[in-house]
């Protein structure tokens, strides 16, 4: 009963028939118009389509080593976006080896800059995984909130990033990428090739169609591919991720050659690096850009731009400078929702704002039919990243870390928290995880719980933590009759992620603060701020931790009862 009292309480003002309603950003104002970022959370490398209405929208984003990876968001309108499903429940079903690779969080690696296409009463996805080669994946019934198939390797290779399928008026299909120079060694070049109809082979070789190499169009990459008015057009961006701009390039055929015009730029805004996205144009014959805006620790969140073509070019924002507010795109629908970040964890089935650091296993935690979400304590082993080589003692390599992204620049993560321990050095709770990271924990020591304070710096190069003693607990609960009795703490915990308006304009540095409350009223600050610090090529991401130091015990685990994401107090 109380449990469904604190759900009415809580879920009720912010849901109503399935619909999310955030309480620390939205972007619709209510009036007809919208103010960027339409999605303030780390949506790398967004790419729309349509569907065949030509007013449902689609997008998905770069998801690196998380899972489930490929998330799939729909909106009616480019401003009001749910997440529906993941086109990837694992890194790569259907290859055992890979399968066994992403097994270990492999920063930095995996899905790169996606495209999304709708072709021929199915959508699909290609990306360059730049360790393995050209990805692609599509969905078994035409629905991408339904199932997708296995993922096919179209091209095997390393150095593929950023692809992007045409299929041309007469069938045949084109695929433009660019390169990464970590696995290629050179960079800022496009190329085209031709694909099998059915995208799933090359049949020709590759072409460069541009070279920005000793130019102001240096690090062009991330190119997307489409067909208007009989002129082939490549719209990329250019001259590096937090200061570039967008490119758009035309030509009469495929393979070039383009020439080109600068369509985006910071200009006099404070919206930098503004590029990488997608072109879309609705049925009502309104033009719009979806791109992103690097913001550092918070990630790269996601900007709505109108698309002016009566030059000729497609001149986006104002003049070519992004816009903050601006009139929404026309839509017969008035639905307000927003991507989900509070959880009761009253589902059978996890949130669809949840990834894992890799690929999941069904012993890193399930929910529970009692409305929690359980995590089992992982044993740390000191593992390496193959790919990136790092070795590590600390937390960067926990892989069934149960987390989300960061949803505004302030914002307030309350969590309550039962952690059951079976053994000394196990331990559970709150973590803010990047390349540094902090986290609030409970630690079994003897017959009591330590509450620690956990920091760590330049996680990623292996540096340990730090652990600073908050408070001993005495066990809120114990097991009498069990052969193996646990220990258990019943606590809350909270961080607070806070910023100066120059700072979120700008990327900032992110402050995060910890809490924690044994009544879930009186609250005791655990001092040590901690500057938020993005991941690998990701923004710094929060949730749930369950770990232990000794491998041979039986888990513990910790069980999420519920977390809100509130504004800050």
């Amino acid at each position: 009963m109380k449990k469904l009292i604190c759900t009415l309480l809580t879920v009720l003002p912010m849901t109503m028939m399935g619909q999310y309603y955030s309480q620390v950003w939205n972007p619709d104002n209510g009036d007809g118009t919208y103010t960027n970022p339409v999605i303030n959370a780390d949506y790398s490398d967004p790419d729309v389509c349509v569907g065949p209405s030509g007013e449902d929208y689609y997008l998905t984003a770069s998801s690196f080593q998380c899972t489930p990876g490929l998330p799939i968001l729909h909106s009616k309108d480019l401003v009001n976006w749910e997440i529906v499903g993941y086109a990837l429940s694992k890194l790569y079903e259907g290859d055992d080896k890979l399968v066994e690779h992403f097994n270990t969080p492999q920063h930095g690696a995996g899905v790169w800059a996606p495209s999304i296409r709708y072709h021929d009463g199915q959508y699909y996805i290609y990306w360059g995984d730049p360790d393995f080669g050209v990805m692609m994946v599509k969905t078994r019934n035409g629905d991408p909130a339904g199932e997708w198939e296995a993922p096919v390797c179209v091209i095997k290779g390393q150095g593929y990033i950023d692809t992007t399928p045409l299929w041309d008026d007469d069938g045949r299909c084109y695929l433009v990428n660019g390169w990464a120079n970590s696995r290629a060694k050179f960079a800022s070049v496009l190329t085209v090739r031709e694909l099998s109809a059915d995208g799933t082979r090359p049949i020709g070789q590759p072409v460069i169609v541009f070279d920005g190499n000793g130019t102001e169009n240096r690090t062009c990459e991330g190119p997307k591919f489409y067909k208007r008015d009989g002129w082939y057009w490549i719209m990329c961006p250019a001259g590096g991720v937090p200061e570039g701009f967008q490119l758009a390039m035309r030509s009469k055929s495929p393979y070039g050659p383009y020439e080109h015009k600068v369509v985006l730029a910071q200009g006099k805004t404070n919206i930098n690096g503004p590029h990488q996205g997608a072109w879309v144009h609705n049925k009502y014959d309104e033009d719009w850009f979806i791109h992103f805006q690097d913001k550092e620790a918070y990630g790269r969140v996601v900007h709505l731009n109108p698309v002016d073509w009566s030059s000729g070019w497609p001149i986006m924002g104002k003049k070519g400078e992004p816009v903050t507010t601006f009139s929404k795109p026309k839509t017969s629908s008035t639905v307000t929702v927003n991507p989900a970040e509070s959880d009761e964890f009253n589902s059978t089935t996890i949130g669809k704002q949840w990834q894992w650091q890799a690929n999941y296993d069904e012993k890193f935690g399930v929910p529970t039919a009692f409305g929690t979400m359980r995590i089992y304590t992982y044993k740390l082993r000191g593992e390496r990243s193959e790919v990136r080589g790092e070795k590590s003692d600390n937390l960067f390599l926990v892989p069934n870390m149960l987390l989300q992204k960061t949803p505004a620049d302030e914002f307030m993560a309350t969590a309550k928290v039962r952690f059951t321990s079976k053994a000394d050095g196990q331990m559970g709770g709150l973590i803010m995880m990047g390349l540094d990271y902090q986290a609030l924990v409970v630690k079994r020591v003897g017959k009591e719980f330590q509450l620690l304070l956990l920091t760590c710096k330049d996680a990623d190069k292996g540096k340990p933590q730090e652990e600073q003693l908050i408070a001993t607990l005495k066990p809120t609960a114990e097991d009498k009759i069990d052969y193996k009795p646990g220990i258990h703490e019943d606590i809350f915990l909270r961080l607070t992620v806070t910023n100066t308006e120059a700072g979120v304009a700008h990327g900032g540095k992110p402050m995060v603060r910890f809490a924690y409350s044994l009544n879930g009223k009186k609250w005791t600050d655990c001092g040590g701020s901690y500057n938020m610090r993005q991941g690998k090529w990701i923004g710094a991401k929060f949730g749930f931790v369950s770990v232990e130091t000794n491998a041979k015990t039986d888990r513990g685990w910790l069980d999420a009862d519920w977390i809100h994401i509130e504004k800050c107090k």
